[in-house]
């Protein structure tokens, strides 16, 4: 694996322990020499992944609209930094440009980016991992939601297990490493086109 999209919020949070572990999971991925891919803003925990891994050497790209380019104050210290039109661009290269996708906590964007690329693994269009770094617990409420999505008949086991979850970045990595994408059901055969 040699790059990963880091979905996260543009805001640090109430708890100092979401910044440290964006510096921290930066430099990780590192020093797993994983190129990082992320929104290209320098605050919040996005910034501080950027940071984490540019202080360890190692490669960032960045990927902001144009539009967001001062409300999320451009990381212009990354080692490429690319200006898009649109939100949905933003993700399409963000995704064009990694082998894995792991989520930090983050708001209403962060989740946004995360369920299109969940979306896009159910209908069959990536088999990378998708992890999610369950912080102080901050992924708890939406493990246990997809979950009832499973039970109410909205998603099957094996779409459900496409989410990788842990509380360890080393853990959640070295998962990702290992991954192996299950067999998806097409919604649409060739013969239906």
């Amino acid at each position: 694996m040699k790059s990963i999209t880091v979905f996260c919020g543009a805001s640090e949070g109430e708890n100092p322990i979401y910044k440290q572990i964006g510096l921290e999971t930066g430099k990780l991925l590192a020093n797993h020499s994983i190129e990082v891919i992320f929104g290209g803003g320098k605050i919040g925990i996005m910034g501080a992944v950027a940071d984490g891994a540019l202080s360890a050497g190692g490669r960032v790209t960045g990927v902001i609209p144009k539009f967001l380019r001062t409300k999320e104050v451009t990381h212009y210290g990354v080692t490429n930094l690319h200006v898009v039109e649109t939100m949905h661009e933003r993700k399409m290269l963000m995704h064009r440009l990694s082998q894995g996708v792991m989520a930090l906590p983050g708001g209403y964007g962060t989740l946004d980016e995360l369920f299109e690329i969940l979306t896009w693994a159910q209908l069959g269009m990536h088999q990378y991992p998708i992890g999610l770094l369950n912080v102080n617990g901050y992924f708890n409420h939406l493990h246990a939601f997809v979950h009832h999505m499973c039970n109410e008949g909205f998603l099957n086991a094996t779409v459900r297990d496409l989410i990788l979850i842990d509380d360890n970045a080393d853990q959640l990595l070295d998962r990702m490493k290992n991954y192996q994408a299950p067999e998806i059901y097409k919604w649409i055969t060739e013969d239906e086109v």
